[in-house]
């Protein structure tokens, strides 16, 4: 009797450790090829990542390409970039962002800048604190193809109504990205 307790709660413990991480990987890389069309948006978020001395990084240029596309085509009619500075930094991702979609053409007017978080979790508090206070709900997240999901949710789970649209090429577009990146994103999906 003991024994068959003891062997359904390997089983179990088995199955869990083989099952949560299998689904975390599935819903990862589905919404990175399967990402949600979204034709129009109270707003482009744009989450921060790595700028040198207020030019963009490779994988936060990426983003930014994606955004400028999507205002262009009329997704939304306000762009927020996010995202704070590494110690030391001269200037934020955030305001690295929005320099760089100001001199591609985007309105001054109709980027915000929010320098806050090193996260995605932290910035997308903040994004969604500000859409809050203008009583926007709609967002088209830019992003890495496997970084939607978890941004998706983190939206969602603080009551915004996201979408996200994957950048097509650079570093992190699923073209550019290894398998790695798609574990880490599903464990980090994972852990939030």
């Amino acid at each position: 009797m003991m024994i068959k307790f003891f062997f359904r709660v390997i089983a179990l413990l088995v199955a869990v450790i083989v099952v949560v991480p299998a689904y975390a990987l599935f819903v990862t890389w589905n919404s990175a090829n399967n990402p949600s069309l979204r034709t129009t948006a109270d707003v482009i978020v744009i989450p921060g990542a790595a700028q040198l001395d207020g030019t963009p990084g490779p994988v936060l240029q990426a983003r930014l390409e994606q955004a400028v596309r999507l205002f262009r085509a009329g997704v939304a009619p306000l762009v927020i970039t996010a995202g704070s500075g590494a110690p030391g930094d001269r200037t934020t991702e955030a305001d690295s962002g929005r320099t760089w979609l100001i001199n591609k053409g985007v309105p001054r007017s109709a980027v915000i800048a929010l320098p806050e978080g090193r996260d995605t979790l932290t910035q997308t508090k903040a994004y969604v604190k500000e859409m809050s206070e203008r009583k926007l709900t709609s967002v088209v997240i830019a992003t890495d193809p496997y970084h939607c999901q978890r941004a998706m949710t983190m939206a969602r789970d603080l009551d915004a109504d996201p979408s996200c649209a994957p950048v097509p090429d650079g570093p992190n577009s699923l073209a550019g990205s290894t398998s790695r990146y798609l574990i880490r994103e599903a464990g980090a999906y994972l852990s939030y």
